[in-house]
């Protein structure tokens, strides 16, 4: 896991929002794919603190949180 990433290619994230996140609510998660990593950010302070996963971390985390 890396803290505040950068795609390594100097082009810039397309970030989503989760589909469980809302406007006004306080779970406000966004995710952007890049060819070697998935990134994670929270939407209310985009310009704070990121997080990057490898996609075989990202997928036992998907997996883990289906499962919970």
């Amino acid at each position: 896991m890396m803290t505040n990433p950068s795609t390594g290619n100097g082009s810039a994230l397309e970030w989503f929002k989760s589909s469980y996140s809302t406007n006004d609510g306080p779970e406000c998660v966004e995710v952007a794919f890049a060819p070697q990593s998935i990134h994670i950010r929270d939407s209310k302070r985009v310009q704070g603190p990121r997080l990057a996963f490898g996609a075989r971390q990202w997928a036992a985390f998907v997996s883990y949180a289906a499962d919970h």
